[in-house]
């Protein structure tokens, strides 16, 4: 009998006494966490948070308290068993598949090889909920979408709507899903195992028909080897191999349109009798950049007069239709040869064709000679005479490439004389009395070395003033077109003529700043135009202080007749 160690009295109804201080009257846990794993607690007896005592009973046991009915209470049933235990489908059959093997013809149209195919599939039959799934195993290079043809879910079998269920299921059965139909030919182990235990018997298992598809593809297709002597062709190999005849031949290629005679290289294989033929290319010569003229390949001499009037190209030539390749013989230093419908003059070789030559042909003469082989040089350019529209730069450019570009300018000349102008008072000199009394400005831009000109307005003069010339350069007159010569600060003295486009200005006068700016560049400007400029400057300073003087006479009171 247990004891009751807090009150020292056994476990009886009346001697248990309620806990007064008790407070935490929650459910005790059972689980603790040490180190990140979940341990069993187990709480020290007496604090009221003891476990249950079914913690520590086994499932077996737990299942014999359940299923064991007290005789005491209900007396005895010999009659009475104890109820089976049941096992849900999910729970025994997971994981369990039958897997069956067979296959489907399909129907192949407008093919002359073949009417039909046969591919194979697998069904898989899943037991814990009767779903069904068809699976064709890929096969490498078929060009079919193979993998997965119906995806898993219960199947129709009737059009009833009756489900198929894997009593229905056979060997050497037909099924049809979807439309097709599928012959079971055998299932695995597994599977027969399973059918025989449920006491269904399988039929004989059946093979799968072979595909004439697969049949025709794995057959070897049939190939022509062309016969040859196999012990001559490597003896030639071992002997010959890495010896090369080198000819230096001139292709004359004149008689077509823009032709010309071009050198080139022309190499004879002895160990497999090919010949190639390279061009030799200069720097800057305008050809594309691909040296190989004919490929190494071996180059029919005569061709089988039944076979010549067969129209037909190069590559189109079979060894059945060559009667003779070329050989060594048929090229001679000092003469031509007609290689693929193109003739090469053979003007030399090197030393090792030369020792060939006199080892195996002694009868054979080599006459190398000299030939010019420089391209011819480039023909003179002329530039055309200059039309007149637009600038002389700009027209030179439509000459100098194909797409023009504007003349290059001098930006530091640009940068440094911005906004620099020498201005010049002109005349017209004209033999016409209409154009007496008018008067220009003529000014010249440092930065460009342009003149525009513009005309002064006179009142009741019937002219209107304004822009006479743009801004453009002008060329002094009896310059050429190739050398052109433009009118400078050097060239613009007081009392000068200017010719503008067949206008003749006379200048009269300038500005102060002409006269600073030519002084600091004097080491450049002619010593008659400083002079012209100082004298000018000096009697306009004199007439200014004279009119400056009389101004201050009449203004003041006349002190004779005071």
């Amino acid at each position: 009998m247990s004891i009751n160690t807090t009150h020292g009295l056994p476990f009886l109804p009346g001697n248990t006494f309620r806990n007064l201080t008790k407070s935490a009257f929650h459910r005790a846990q059972t689980l603790d966490y040490k180190n990140g794993y979940a341990l069993p607690r187990r709480p020290a007896v007496g604090t009221g948070q003891e476990p249950l005592l079914s913690v520590n009973i086994s499932h077996s046991e737990r299942n014999q308290l359940i299923n064991d009915i007290p005789n005491l209470t209900y007396g005895t049933d010999t009659h009475r068993h104890p109820p089976l235990q049941h096992i849900p489908a999910h729970a025994a059959y997971d994981k369990k598949v039958l897997r069956f093997y067979g296959f489907f013809r399909q129907e192949v149209l407008h093919s002359p090889d073949e009417h039909f195919r046969v591919r194979p599939v697998i069904i898989y039959y899943h037991l814990d909920d009767d779903s069904m799934c068809v699976i064709e195993p890929p096969v490498e290079n078929s060009g079919i979408p193979q993998g997965k043809l119906i995806k898993r879910q219960r199947l129709v079998k009737n059009q009833l709507g009756d489900l198929y269920h894997w009593k229905d299921l056979n060997v050497g059965m037909d099924m049809s899903l979807f439309g097709t139909d599928y012959r079971i030919t055998q299932c695995d182990a597994f599977t027969q195992d399973f059918m025989e235990s449920q006491g269904i018997v399988l039929n004989e298992s059946e093979s799968i028909p072979s595909d004439p598809y697969t049949i025709r593809r794995i057959q070897a297709q049939q190939t022509h080897i062309t016969p040859y002597d196999h012990n001559h062709q490597l003896e030639r190999f071992l002997a010959l191999d890495r010896q090369v005849l080198r000819f230096f031949a001139l292709w004359d290629d004149s008689h077509s349109l823009y032709g010309e005679k071009r050198p080139v290289t022309l190499h004879y294989y002895l160990v497999d009798d090919s010949v190639e033929i390279c061009e030799h290319h200069e720097a800057n010569s305008g050809r594309d950049p691909f040296p190989v003229l004919l490929r190494r390949q071996r180059v029919p001499k005569h061709i089988k007069p039944a076979c010549e009037p067969f129209p037909s190209s190069v590559l189109e030539v079979s060894a059945h239709d060559v009667e003779e390749y070329f050989s060594p013989r048929d090229f001679r230093v000092g003469q031509e040869v007609l290689l693929m419908g193109r003739r090469f003059l053979l003007y030399d070789c090197d030393n090792f064709t030369r020792k060939y030559f006199e080892e195996n042909h002694p009868d054979i003469l080599l006459k190398p000679f000299t030939v010019d082989t420089r391209t011819p040089q480039d023909i003179k350019r002329v530039i055309p005479p200059y039309n007149g529209f637009g600038s002389l730069e700009d027209s030179l450019q439509n000459c100098l490439s194909l797409v023009p570009e504007p003349p290059k300018k001098d930006v530091i000349k640009l940068l440094e004389n911005d906004h620099k102008v020498l201005r010049y008072a002109a005349r017209l000199d004209s033999q016409n009395p209409l154009d007496e009394g008018r008067r220009f400005v003529l000014s010249y831009y440092l930065s460009d070395d342009m003149i525009s000109i513009f005309e002064k307005s006179a009142r009741n003069s019937g002219i209107i003033g304004g822009k006479f010339l743009e801004k453009t350069r002008v060329s002094k007159p009896g310059s050429t077109v190739e050398n052109p010569e433009y009118y400078g600060p050097a060239d613009f003295s007081i009392g000068a003529t200017v010719e503008v486009f067949g206008h003749r200005f006379v200048l009269t006068d300038a500005d102060r700043y002409v006269s600073s700016y030519l002084e600091s560049v004097s080491h450049h400007i002619p010593e008659h135009t400083l002079s012209s400029l100082r004298q000018k400057f000096v009697v306009n300073q004199t007439s200014d202080q004279y009119e400056q003087r009389e101004a201050e006479t009449d203004g003041a009171p006349d002190l004779l007749q005071s």
